[in-house]
């Protein structure tokens, strides 16, 4: 929803309800006010409205706090409809200040972008949620507290001469803030569709190049880490011993034969295994392997069966596999007896 200075819908969106123009009369009075304000966020979380209603307002008692800068604070009766309401709360507003404290109502955090309206309500919750358990201390031990000891001031640290002066990128305040959450949606997979101001990320450089490493070389690590520990290498070692038996192996020797031997100083009748290397010719024959020896094609063929028979048997197989018998099944014959106008067009 689109809407002017004066509450009026300009654009109603897609939604099609108007805004609250109670509730919009204090924004209105703010956007009149001040011309660099472009957006405000409206608090009304436990914390800040229990230090809208303290009477010290917000204590500078955290880093959070000092970072907001100059709090300006309004006596908020629920409703900015008169111009007197309006004037006073231009005049507790002021020029500069983001911070506006809603007496018992809440806060306002107030910028020239989104990005710092978020900044100041971001630090301004932080400020309020350190800022309410502290009245429960003894009087006068928080620092900054009314009746407390005031911080000491903290002392100027001139430049040294001679230092370069490096010149900072013209960034508003919380862009990288408001970007870095931004890209942390959009990682979770959120699609938040922001437009990043510095979409680019520096990436780590490699010492070697993509392309210098073929595609089929494969390891355990990456050659730019560092040497594999030693459970990496004694794996490896125990991978070329078992090549370097296997490659030394005889080809003679292809089966094992098992001798059990008795054992005479057991009485329960266990046995001792002993493994041995038999050579091809020393292999009984009749213990495995094929018993028929194949010396015509057609040796599984019936008997007494013609020959010429099976020739044309083999021939008619042989002519059903080169013929196309699928199909994708019945045709319909519901549009056969109709007649398909022929295309006057030259081409």
């Amino acid at each position: 929803v689109k809407v002017n200075v004066l509450g009026a819908v300009v654009e109603p969106g897609s939604s099609g309800f108007p805004p609250d123009a109670r509730s919009f009369g204090l924004h209105a009075a703010i956007y009149a006010a001040r011309p660099d304000i472009r957006c405000i966020i409206h608090l009304h979380t436990p914390a800040t409205a229990a230090v809208s209603a303290m009477r010290c307002g917000l204590l500078p008692v955290s880093r959070a706090a000092l970072l907001l800068g100059d709090v300006a604070y309004y006596d908020f009766g629920g409703e900015v409809e008169d111009e007197a309401d309006r004037v006073e709360l231009q005049k507790s507003l002021g020029p500069t200040c983001k911070v506006l404290v809603l007496r018992n109502h809440g806060v306002l955090a107030l910028g020239d972008t989104a990005e710092e309206a978020f900044y100041c309500a971001f630090h301004l919750q932080a400020a309020c949620e350190v800022q309410v358990p502290a009245p429960g201390a003894p009087a006068g031990a928080v620092t900054g507290q009314p009746g407390g000891p005031s911080p000491p001031p903290l002392p100027l640290q001139p430049r040294l001469p001679g230092l370069p002066q490096v010149a900072a990128p013209a960034r508003g305040v919380g862009e990288q803030e408001f970007e870095a959450l931004m890209r942390m949606l959009d990682n979770l997979g959120y699609r938040t569709g922001y437009t990043y101001r510095y979409p680019l990320v520096q990436e780590k450089s490699k010492p070697k190049s993509d392309v210098l490493i073929p595609a089929t070389v494969t390891a355990f690590v990456f050659e730019e880490d560092a040497a594999p520990g030693p459970a990496l290498r004694q794996h490896a070692q125990r991978q070329q011993k078992e090549k370097t038996r296997w490659l030394n192996t005889p080809n003679t020797t292809t089966r094992v034969k098992v001798v059990a031997a008795r054992q005479q100083d057991q009485d329960d009748g266990s046995y001792l295994h002993d493994s041995q290397w038999l050579k091809a010719d020393e292999v009984d024959k009749g213990s495995s392997g094929t018993p028929i020896r194949i010396e015509n094609p057609n040796q599984f063929v019936p008997l007494y069966t013609d020959p010429q028979e099976v020739l044309e048997m083999r021939n008619k197989i042989r002519e059903q596999n080169r013929q196309e018998v699928k199909s994708a099944g019945p045709q319909s014959r519901l549009l056969a007896s109709v007649i398909a106008e022929t295309s006057r067009s030259p081409v």
